[in-house]
């Protein structure tokens, strides 16, 4: 068994001959994410609401903040979804680059450091049974299992299901429509979140309804408390 090791890291050598990898961003090869894009990544500067995390004036709560908490505690990302990182996010989700999981979650396990997010495990929003094998993986999932490694937390890969599919939230026109779309669309596991503080995990947010319906569905199953984390957000 000791050869093992050895043996997957010819075999990497291999297909990096065969295959060399680009940048996602840029297509430079080298590497999934070369040092230069990792750098113009944008990154998400204060100040913000501390809740949502939308851009906000003296980083007071926002106004769909005040008027109706999300049921999560806290959500960060470290990046605008624009330029390089919205490449990156369409390339991980879309074009079938799961290589670029990796260094992704390893730029938020280091944001999540960073802002001091409290968990006991890690929980990726789940696709429809359907969406995922057409798509082969669950960018999502992948995130959170390196992420689980990286941070040394407990992954539950299976805590949140979704019980229905949806359309894409990117087909949906506004705020209200997207809350819409998700509402009740997530079940979850009371035995493996209950009294747990639970870090969710997505690729992008948008308005935030998604990662709102799955804090809602953990907090009903007896989750301590729910916080999220995505590689990039929407201002």
């Amino acid at each position: 068994m000791a050869v093992l090791p050895g043996l997957a890291r010819v075999g990497q050598a291999i297909l990096d001959v065969l295959f060399p990898p680009r940048c996602a961003a840029c297509g430079t090869y080298g590497a999934f994410l070369c040092g230069g894009c990792r750098q113009e990544l944008p990154c998400v500067l204060p100040p913000r609401c501390p809740v949502c995390w939308q851009s906000q004036p003296q980083g007071a709560l926002c106004h769909r903040c005040r008027e109706e908490r999300p049921a999560f505690e806290e959500a960060r990302s470290p990046y605008l979804y624009q330029g390089p990182a919205r490449e990156l996010v369409h390339a991980l989700k879309y074009n079938f680059l799961s290589a670029l999981a990796p260094p992704m979650a390893r730029l938020m396990a280091d944001h999540l450091g960073e802002e001091g997010l409290e968990a006991d495990l890690v929980a990726p929003v789940p696709l429809y049974g359907r969406r995922q094998r057409v798509r082969g993986y669950n960018q999502s999932a992948l995130l959170a299992r390196e992420i689980s490694h990286l941070a040394g937390l407990p992954l539950a890969e299976r805590a949140l299901a979704r019980r229905r599919d949806t359309p894409p939230q990117a087909r949906s026109a506004d705020a209200e429509a997207r809350r819409r779309n998700v509402a009740e669309a997530f079940v979850a596991e009371p035995r493996r979140v209950k009294d747990r503080r639970v870090l969710v995990i997505d690729d992008v947010m948008t308005t935030g309804a998604t990662l709102d319906a799955c804090a809602r569905a953990l907090r009903q199953a007896g989750a301590a408390s729910v916080c999220a984390l995505t590689f990039a957000r929407e201002d």
